[in-house]
């Protein structure tokens, strides 16, 4: 059995962060979770295995979201990252400017935020192989 695709999750609004950890378990995901730009920072640069994805919220405190891409993309330019925006009307906008790999506007759905993981982890493995 292959061992479960390691996601990094930071929200600081905690029900939806409660909920996506939720949804992301039951899919078997293995979770760790962050409330804030800061503490989520902290938990990607102590990981010694690293993670196969990161999710994080763009507007937070301490940290913003953007912040916090830009740091994952100088350090682990591999890592995918999904940025989960309630602000703008254009996520695409954000996506480019934040050089996240793909963007979603809140409210989304469920089944669309797992098949983005599994196309940004797919084509991170087929890059590694390659």
């Amino acid at each position: 059995m292959d061992k479960p695709f390691k996601l990094l999750l930071i929200d600081d609004d905690e029900p939806v962060l409660a909920n996506l950890c939720i949804f992301l378990r039951d899919k078997k995901y293995d979770v760790t979770s962050a409330s804030d730009g800061l503490e989520g920072l902290k938990l990607f640069e102590n990981d010694q295995q690293g993670f196969d994805l990161v999710i994080t919220d763009i507007v937070m405190p301490k940290i913003s979201g953007m912040g916090l891409i830009s740091i994952i993309r100088k350090k682990f330019p591999d890592t995918p990252v999904i940025a989960i925006t309630g602000w703008g009307e254009y996520p695409e906008a954000f996506a480019v400017e934040s050089q996240a790999d793909k963007v979603l506007s809140k409210p989304f759905e469920l089944s669309e935020l797992d098949k983005v993981i599994n196309e940004l982890i797919s084509s991170k493995k087929h890059k590694l192989q390659d």
